[in-house]
């Protein structure tokens, strides 16, 4: 026994100490019941404030605790593939797990003479994502879009993707989201057959602060051992970060400590360091995340957004209209970017056509308005021409899932970014104006037999 509880309240405890051996970070236990456990978060001379990992319920004063481990641990080693775990490491999938090594969750970042910022590009093989957003290895990528408009099948589809070229694995964090897209997302994985391609952890919306906040390190730990031990570039999926910042705040209203506007931790962007700091490319491998980030009110100027997205090496939008208009992926083009988008990282040929289609497709929009209103017989030549090839390209950018085949009975497509670049500088030439638009409707590189 270490202490005895002298305080109860939502999601903390106070510990009169009997020991000195304390310190933070430490998780206790009370004796005899492992359904309450407590960490560490300050300690005040003969005393600790402690949160509660589970609930406070049934709690009394006076109850002895002990310590059980230096902080909350998960496992390191092959076994956590084709698993899912919840925030404190242990498996909740209904299956046995006989741990061979386990690892603390909360590490030290990578030191700056490990860091690799010389890595490769990591491509996708999906069309719209490759040409207007590129990831790199050790790229952090945020994810922008609502329910409905397909992020999960895109997701997967980037898993598959990038498992068929890279041979590489994958861990998807769930933070504070349902519980149901947590088990579809788990049956779409076994039924695609990249579930033993992957580690899952939860902390679910119907958990508690603590819970919610700590899946994300849970991820973190588990992506680590895939690069540092497999040797691999690792794909790390977090849905949805804001909760996590929504968790600390909730955590620190409980503690009492300093908010700052809208209601946020004082400390925010400390703690996203944190997170964001473990994401990169060492000697080993690369850990690639790509994090979905709700945006309250649709304020991009919310505070935690902004401490959010400056992190972000780019961002894909996924939006409803698009969707709307049948093309998926659902991308908003002219919203998504990536900081590869540069002449030095991407070369003179690519970039130039990012420009010259954006430059097409926003002309696109004026002509359509100019159309409801006047018709079409009313544009220039060369209006009509870049009103048809708009469509192409736009249809271009649609593409069949590998993910997808069952539902849509179309092939799915990878299609290397020199064939797009083909295809694009064709379309833009006119090379392919006696073509219908329809024939670049869900295709992957054009061949001219569609």
């Amino acid at each position: 026994m270490i202490g005895k509880i002298i305080a109860i309240f939502d999601i903390s405890v106070e510990i009169v100490l009997e020991t000195n051996q304390i310190k933070v970070g430490d998780i206790l236990e009370v004796e005899n019941n492992p359904n309450y456990r407590f960490e560490v978060v300050e300690i005040n001379n003969t005393t600790a404030i402690c949160i509660s990992l589970d609930s406070t319920r049934g709690l009394k004063k006076g109850t002895p605790v002990k310590l059980v481990s230096h902080g909350i641990n998960i496992e390191y080693s092959d076994k956590i593939l084709g698993r899912v775990f919840n925030s404190y490491g242990e498996p909740i999938d209904k299956q046995e797990l006989t741990s061979v090594q386990k690892r603390v969750v909360d590490n030290e970042t990578t030191s700056l003479k490990d860091l690799n910022i010389e890595s490769e590009i990591l491509w996708t093989g999906i069309k719209v994502i490759d040409f207007f957003a590129p990831l790199q290895k050790g790229f952090k990528m945020g994810l922008l879009g609502g329910a409905g408009v397909g992020k999960t099948v895109l997701i997967k589809e980037i898993i598959h993707n990038v498992y068929a070229s890279q041979n590489s694995n994958a861990v998807f964090t769930g933070i504070g989201e349902r519980s149901r897209e947590g088990q579809e997302l788990y049956s779409e994985m076994k039924k695609s057959n990249l579930l033993d391609k992957m580690s899952m952890v939860y902390g679910q919306m119907g958990d508690n602060p603590v819970s919610r906040s700590k899946s994300v390190y849970a991820g973190l730990t588990l992506s680590e051992y895939l690069r540092d031990e497999k040797k691999q570039d690792v794909l790390l999926f977090i849905d949805n970060i804001y909760r996590f910042i929504q968790a600390k705040a909730e955590i620190a209203t409980e503690l009492k400590q300093i908010l700052i506007g809208n209601g946020y931790p004082s400390d925010m962007a400390s703690e996203m360091s944190k997170i964001e700091e473990r994401i990169n490319s060492n000697q080993n491998g690369s850990i690639t995340s790509v994090q979905a980030i709700y945006i309250p009110a649709d304020d991009l100027n919310d505070e935690s957004v902004q401490t959010i997205m400056s992190y972000m090496d780019g961002q894909i939008v996924l939006d409803r209209k698009v969707a709307e208009l049948g093309i998926y992926p659902a991308i908003d083009v002219f919203n998504s970017t990536s900081k590869l988008i540069n002449i030095e990282k991407i070369g003179e040929r690519h970039y130039n056509l990012v420009e010259q289609v954006l430059k097409t497709l926003a002309r696109y929009n004026e002509l359509e308005e100019i159309i409801t209103v006047l018709g079409i017989e009313e544009l220039s030549e060369e209006d009509k021409g870049i009103f048809y090839r708009a469509r192409k390209l736009r249809n271009y950018f649609s593409q069949p899932m590998f993910v997808a085949e069952p539902y849509t009975g179309l092939k799915g497509q990878f299609v290397k970014i020199e064939d797009i670049l083909v295809d694009i500088e064709n379309i833009l030439s006119g090379k392919y104006d006696d073509i219908d638009e329809s024939k670049f409707l869900f295709i992957g590189k054009y061949n001219g037999q569609q």
